[in-house]
């Protein structure tokens, strides 16, 4: 593989398209914040705003101001969308709403974990980028809050029953082993060590399953027993690959090695398990009995399912040479590649016309790869080849 070439065209597709698209369209510069409901023209097809997503580009245009280059327009988009948070945001306590409408009024109650770990790691990078005291101090009295809602993440708007079926979910535990790294330089290392522990235990002693062939459920009772129910049988490929490379970063950092072994493993094991071996690609959820899943959206194929895959192989390889990671990344790699074309209906609706659209810029086997797909799908579908259309 040519690591170099692949470096370029990922560069390349985050610098001259992701980011420029989401600098030009997301920008509400009338009341600040961020619109994520856009086409795939940029065009704002609602403009309600959704904490979490508020949180997660303030955090990468933080990011990559931090880490990537010096450019002044990250920088601003990335304050303005904090200080939009930090006004309207939250509840005066830090309690994070989990939808607002435009203007900033509170739609949804602060019910969702993830509003609060997005505006943690938001904060936290942008103290990183403007050096504010205010942004850390906000970061941690959030952070703070988080590990209050341990054992009971939606607190008092918890819609379940008490008592009758206490699960405790996957994603809590998963999120705080990237969230502690994100804001070190804030809680300290003596803070951020003896916090992590609990959290990779969970990680990798609770929710990961030997005895289910090693890999990882998204619920457990309050003891860490198996639960036979939609829930307790629910699998989730995608957050289970994610924070496998949570789990190798953490390894890395406390000199863990086998610790970065057993999540490489694992990141192997949940691509076997939830690769779709008819169609490829990575389903979205899976019952660990071979039931129906609960929900009906299971065997959709996510982007961030795919994007988390790729880190974590890219990062199984290099820390560990595993060849099994490379050809993995490969396979899913192409899937994505192969795969990344949309046919969607045309602007005028009266007419019987369709558009193609590609990620990225296109070339010759950009083409011949869209028809090999195109055909996959005319012959799936049972249609004639070559297709024959009756005039209107």
């Amino acid at each position: 593989m040519d690591f170099k070439k692949l470096s370029d065209q990922y560069r390349d597709e985050l610098l001259n398209n992701v980011l420029p698209f989401w600098l030009q369209n997301s920008q509400d510069k009338e009341f600040g914040g961020y619109f994520t409901c856009l086409d795939r023209e940029g065009k704002v097809f609602d403009t309600d705003k959704f904490i979490w997503l508020q949180g997660r580009e303030v955090w990468m245009f933080s990011m990559l101001y931090n880490k990537v280059e010096k450019r002044q327009e990250w920088l601003d988009c990335a304050v303005q969308g904090g200080e939009f948070l930090k006004k309207y945001g939250h509840d005066g306590n830090y309690n994070w709403y989990f939808s607002l409408d435009r203007s900033g009024r509170p739609l949804v109650e602060p019910y969702n974990i993830f509003s609060y770990t997005f505006a943690t790691m938001a904060f936290g990078q942008l103290s990183l980028a403007t050096g504010n005291q205010e942004y850390a101090d906000i970061a941690r009295k959030t952070f703070d809050i988080i590990l209050s809602k341990v054992d009971n993440p939606k607190g008092k708007w918890n819609k379940l029953h008490p008592d009758t079926r206490n699960l405790k979910n996957f994603a809590l535990p998963m999120i705080l082993c990237n969230l502690a790294m994100e804001i070190e330089h804030i809680l300290g290392t003596d803070y951020l060590e003896q916090a992590i522990d609990a959290c990779i235990h969970e990680v990798m002693d609770v929710f990961y399953r030997p005895e289910l062939g090693g890999i990882i459920v998204e619920n457990v009772d309050i003891n860490g027993n198996l639960v036979d129910c939609f829930e307790g049988r629910q699998i989730t490929p995608g957050h289970a690959i994610e924070a496998m490379w949570f789990i190798m970063d953490l390894g890395k950092r406390l000199n863990r090695p086998e610790l970065i072994e057993k999540a490489k493993n694992t990141t192997l094991t949940m691509l076997e398990y939830g690769w779709d071996k008819e169609h490829g690609g990575i389903f979205y959820f899976l019952d660990r009995n071979s039931f129906p899943p609960q929900q009906l959206e299971w065997d959709q194929k996510l982007w961030w399912v795919h994007i988390e895959s790729l880190i974590s192989l890219l990062k199984g390889y290099q820390l560990t040479g595993d060849k099994q990671c490379l050809d993995w990344f490969e396979k899913v790699h192409d899937y994505c590649y192969e795969r990344g074309f949309t046919i969607y209906p045309g602007k005028i609706s009266t007419t019987n016309t369709f558009r193609l659209c590609a990620l990225g810029a296109i070339d010759r086997p950009d083409i011949e790869a869209f028809f090999k797909v195109f055909r996959e799908a005319l012959e799936v579908n049972k249609i004639q080849i070559p297709a024959k259309y009756k005039e209107a």
